[in-house]
């Protein structure tokens, strides 16, 4: 078993450890507000079963895919739940307006076919929210030391934020909003986390990119593509700019009109 297959399994006792509860919190915040303001039709949540990462989204078909199950009861907005690989996604082409991964490019031997099946599956305009471990950080850097790894996946499966725009420019995917977060030392216990949490304030604010995870949203483009107006709309603003254009005339017809005789 490869390095970043075993740590799908240890990624969910992470999310249990201080440190885990400290990072997953933050996350969650931060994609909660993110996809509150995400519409359309459909949504996925892709791989992490132990979290609800839809909750504040308002779409009306909201469901799970991921490579394992849910072992306690779905939240009761998904209306449905798929085994599957993130590689090889069993949706169709153009049909999904929102996907979250949490951690998935690091937790996958194959990021770039995940990349590439989001693509695949996403509407025009549609969104990818992700997040993941930054390597240039005191967590990465605690990561690499020798010994036992501080985070859930192997140091040289973490994706850094300028890898991620590079594969996103080739995908043309626009990156729209970005956070950075966690700048507490590596810590294991609550105690310190707690005793350092002034360094969440004072990171964002001297050291943004330092944080130890970020998590960023992205939009499809399409080249080339235009987006049409219906036509009621269009024949509308044509009424709306004739009665404009009707107006203008009968005022400057009153102004000819009422204009003193010079004789």
């Amino acid at each position: 078993m490869s390095t970043r297959q075993s740590s799908i399994v240890s990624l969910g006792d992470w999310l249990q450890s201080d440190s885990g509860q400290y990072a997953r919190q933050w996350e969650q915040a931060r994609i909660d507000a993110i996809v509150s303001d995400v519409f359309g039709y459909n949504a996925i949540q892709l791989g992490t079963p132990e979290l609800d990462l839809l909750r504040a989204n308002r779409m009306p078909m909201k469901a799970y895919c991921g490579a394992s199950l849910p072992s306690d009861t779905p939240p009761s907005d998904w209306v449905g739940r798929v085994q599957a690989e993130p590689e090889f996604l069993p949706f169709e082409t153009q049909s999904i307006d929102l996907l979250v991964l949490f951690h998935g490019l690091e937790l996958t031997e194959h990021p770039h076919e995940v990349l590439r099946e989001v693509d695949r599956v996403l509407v025009p305009e549609g969104r990818i929210v992700l997040s993941g471990f930054n390597p240039w950080s005191l967590w990465g850097a605690r990561n690499r030391l020798p010994g036992k790894n501080y985070l859930p996946v192997a140091p040289e499966a973490q994706v850094s934020l300028p890898r991620l725009k590079d594969w996103f420019k080739l995908l043309s995917f626009d990156i729209d909003l970005g956070h950075f977060g966690c700048y507490v030392p590596p810590f294991h216990t609550k105690k310190w986390i707690d005793r350092f949490s002034f360094a969440e304030r004072a990171g964002n604010r001297w050291w943004p990119v330092c944080g130890g995870v970020y998590v960023v949203s992205a939009i499809k483009r399409v080249p080339g593509m235009r987006l049409l107006t219906p036509r009621w709309k269009a024949r509308q603003s044509k009424r709306v700019a004739a009665r404009a254009a009707g107006v203008a005339l009968q005022q400057n017809t009153d102004r000819v009109t009422e204009r003193p005789d010079r004789h």
